[in-house]
């Protein structure tokens, strides 16, 4: 061996030394994503989506997912081993998202995680990916502070969460009566024409709109609705509120005002989940708040937690933007948790659940 070769050799081995290795495999959606985490370090990220072939549907096809999932695992599998210089000998475990998810596109992935989890010998951890988007902040802030609360919005979900340890008890605060707030705006944004994914065009017309040109209803955040519920969500009318005034703006035949369309939506919702979040933390005497999922990438919303938390004393972590989507380093993460924290691997029979709860760690 060369003296080259031999402290490559050595490098390597150290670095393997600084953190349990896990390969995480996301595919609950539409992004098939494969990532490897040491310890709290990032060492290779792969998304591979299958967006624009939705697009001119106005939202995902779950079949059609199912069979992008199919095609990109081995290819987005072997480019995160490739960028780590890695193989599957030098990984600790598996994680793959075993749910909530779509239930074809969390097939494929649980499947060919089986199959690698078989063939190399590796520990292998069904993980429920929601959390995974709370557990990926630690590869940007570090670890949790004590009971810390977490705020999730994406299309989906949008679930607040008492964090009591990451590995082994997470409790529902608060969670989606019905819309999810990534749902509201697509919903409005197909009403506004925007093309799919319809959010990141609210958000880019709302930053040049005025947030109070109409009146848009903050859901659950009055009365009796808002002590029955103090820190859950409902987004539902606000959508309708906002789809009977375009309705009727056009119906009078007026031009729509889009940037304070999509500014008063934007605000209403991060306000409504700013505020049932902060409140949240007062109430848990947490003064740390982490915040995930794909609607987090939402500027106005990003805005006003950061606004609501300096006010507080309360410190916001809100992952950069590539670590907001869904992502295999957020399942990784997971793992890398899981695995110090001694749980034991998943049977491997597990199953997936394409409505898992929020308190279900691991299968």
């Amino acid at each position: 061996m060369s003296e080259r070769t031999a402290l490559d050799a050595a490098e390597h081995t150290a670095g393997r030394s600084r953190g349990t290795t896990v390969l995480g495999i996301e595919s609950t959606c539409d992004e098939t994503a494969a990532a490897i985490v040491r310890g709290r370090t990032l060492v290779s990220n792969v998304v591979a989506s299958s967006m624009e072939q939705h697009a001119r549907y106005g939202g995902v096809i779950p079949e059609i997912a199912s069979r992008a999932h199919a095609e990109a695992f081995v290819p987005v599998v072997s480019k995160a081993l490739e960028d780590a210089d890695m193989t599957l000998d030098d990984i600790d475990a598996i994680a793959v998202s075993a749910g909530p998810g779509l239930a074809g596109c969390l097939a494929v992935g649980v499947s060919g995680a089986k199959a690698l989890a078989a063939a190399s010998g590796k520990p292998l951890y069904g993980i429920n990916h929601v959390i995974g988007h709370i557990a990926v902040t630690q590869l940007q802030f570090g670890d949790f502070p004590d009971d810390v609360l977490a705020l999730i919005v994406s299309g989906g979900h949008t679930s607040l969460l008492h964090v009591q340890d990451v590995a082994r008890h997470v409790d529902v605060v608060g969670t989606t009566l019905d819309d999810a707030a990534g749902e509201c705006f697509d919903k409005i944004a197909r009403l506004l024409g925007f093309p799919y994914p319809g959010g990141p065009h609210i958000d880019r017309h709302a930053q040049h709109g005025d947030p109070h040109a109409i009146h848009v209803p903050q859901g659950l955040t009055q009365g009796k609705s808002a002590a029955k519920h103090p820190y859950d969500f409902s987004f539902s009318g606000v959508k309708t509120a906002v789809a009977r005034w375009v309705e009727e703006q056009q119906g009078l035949g007026r031009e729509i005002p889009i940037d304070d369309v999509c500014a008063s939506l934007a605000d209403s919702v991060a306000s409504v989940l700013a505020r049932k979040a902060i409140a949240g933390c007062r109430q848990y005497g947490s003064d740390t708040l982490i915040v995930g999922g794909g609607f987090s990438a939402n500027s106005q919303l990003r805005s006003r937690l950061v606004e609501e938390g300096e006010r507080n004393g309360i410190s916001i972590r809100i992952p950069r933007i590539a670590l907001c989507t869904d992502n295999g380093a957020m399942v990784a993460m997971l793992g890398v948790n899981l695995v110090d924290a001694g749980i034991c691997p998943s049977a491997p029979d597990f199953g997936i659940d394409s409505a898992m709860p929020m308190d279900r760690i691991v299968m």
